[in-house]
């Protein structure tokens, strides 16, 4: 009987262990940032430049602006928890061919970004400053706000504190703890640190909202995208793309027939 009572204190002590290990080390398991030197020069066809924007606390924030001929407006594109711009902006022909200039913003510690990700309250906070230092430049009117996987809770975070044209989340979640749940049933909820509710936001956002969904998502299941469409405007949409999985979308024939249709 001692024996059952110290292998249980074990698996107990191993327990505790590796949920301290997941609230403290986090960051390391959500973000997988790659970092660019600030002399690194990017090599992508057409017109863009680089853009520099300080936060509150002075960290600079780095992005890139492609611009379209005669352009319509803006798709303010907030990417996914791997990479940097310099991979990020390959999508930006696709949407510069439709008549909109695209940003690409880099989180802190993403590409030439400064700093780190270490609270939750950094990211909406630096989203919405660099959003808000564009207005002079394009007015919400003409703004699309696009979020790709991660990026679509900041997205939408973004989208109900602000009056963009349009808001279109690919491959969202329904939110992170849901997502946790899922992959790691065994873990407290409470211990996510990340929670980015999209669930909770989706509702307050007055502007059209279109989700885009692989139903092969490897990596976000795509029922996320079926229960977040119970919380839309009757006039929002949900475009499931058959076959597809969680990378490479905008590539999708059939998300940009859509696109084109939207933009």
């Amino acid at each position: 009987m001692k024996v059952v009572f110290i292998i249980l204190g074990m698996l107990v002590g191993l327990y505790v262990l590796l949920c301290a290990v997941l609230y403290f080390k986090q960051e390391k398991l959500l973000f997988f940032p790659s970092r660019l030197p600030v002399d690194y020069r990017f090599r992508f066809p057409g017109s863009f430049e680089e853009r520099w924007f300080k936060m509150a606390d002075g960290t600079r924030l780095h992005g890139l602006l492609f611009h379209a001929p005669h352009s319509k407006g803006l798709v303010f594109y907030l990417h996914g928890n791997g990479g940097d711009v310099s991979s990020w902006a390959e999508a930006a022909p696709v949407y510069t061919r439709l008549g909109y200039d695209v940003f690409f913003l880099d989180y802190r510690g993403y590409g030439k970004s400064e700093g780190r990700i270490s609270s939750q309250a950094q990211l909406p906070g630096d989203v919405q400053t660099v959003y808000q230092q564009l207005l002079p430049e394009y007015p919400e009117s003409r703004t699309v706000v696009l979020g790709y996987s991660v990026g679509t809770g900041l997205a939408t975070w973004l989208a109900a504190q602000q009056h963009p044209k349009l808001l279109i989340l690919q491959a969202p979640y329904f939110s992170m703890r849901d997502l946790a749940a899922r992959l790691y049933p065994f873990v407290p909820g409470f211990l996510v640190r990340y929670p980015l509710p999209t669930n909770e936001l989706i509702g307050k956002v007055k502007a059209p909202v279109v989700l885009f969904h692989g139903d092969r998502d490897e990596v976000i299941y795509h029922q996320s995208s079926l229960r977040l469409k119970a919380l839309l405007k009757p006039t929002d949409r949900l475009v499931l793309l058959p076959g597809a999985g969680h990378n490479g979308m905008t590539d999708n024939p059939m998300y940009q027939r859509e696109l084109a249709t939207l933009l």
